[in-house]
């Protein structure tokens, strides 16, 4: 029997369900940092293929196909654009689609925009929201800022940018609140308290 607890299951949301998005390459990008971890596995999970419905019907099929992938991930990754300000309307309706799914779990944030606040606006909103569901967000996030400089003509991240460098310890923190709240809620269901 081994002494490892089972890898961490991080589910990665892709934030953005235009038809010309920026967020395959950035999510490429991000799972190849966490192929590097031996303590994380990931599924991905593209708001553009899930099709969510805007009704927000907790019994929809598209909602019931991602209940399953979602409650069983000890954290999450939003991969967000910044749309106006704020993050685009498919990433509130993946979100206000289910409930006890995010309670005590890790949300750490990877967003980018074509402005110099690298989607910092998007990320601060999407705290607020997931506070509300009794999700824990992770301090430290991973942003570019005029996200069209970062990438090379073959739509990868060029080694030397510092990315990978705050990837890391936004996973660490992730990791250290998901062994947290696993162990914790092994011992004691979480029961949210509005």
């Amino acid at each position: 029997m081994s002494t490892h607890p089972a890898p961490l299951r991080l589910a990665v949301i892709v934030g953005s369900a235009r038809a010309e998005r920026l967020a395959p390459q950035v999510v490429s990008w991000f799972t190849e940092q966490i192929a590097q971890r031996a303590d994380m596995s990931v599924d991905v999970i593209d708001l553009l293929q899930a099709r969510l419905p805007d009704s927000l019907d907790p019994q929809a099929p598209e909602v019931a196909t991602l209940r399953p992938r979602l409650a069983g991930a000890d954290g999450f990754v939003v991969v967000v654009p910044e749309y106006n300000h704020s993050f685009p309307g498919v990433v509130k309706t993946a979100i206000d689609c289910y409930t006890t799914e995010w309670h005590a779990k890790p949300v750490g944030f990877i967003s980018y925009g074509l402005s110099r606040t690298g989607g910092a606006r998007a990320v601060e909103h999407l705290r607020q929201v997931f506070a509300e569901l009794h999700a824990v967000s992770v301090r430290n996030a991973v942003e570019f800022p005029a996200v069209l400089e970062h990438f090379g003509p073959d739509g990868r991240l060029p080694r030397e940018s510092g990315s990978e460098a705050a990837a890391k310890v936004m996973l660490d923190q992730l990791a250290w609140w998901a062994w947290a709240l696993r162990d914790a809620k092994s011992r004691r269901p979480y029961e949210a308290m509005r």
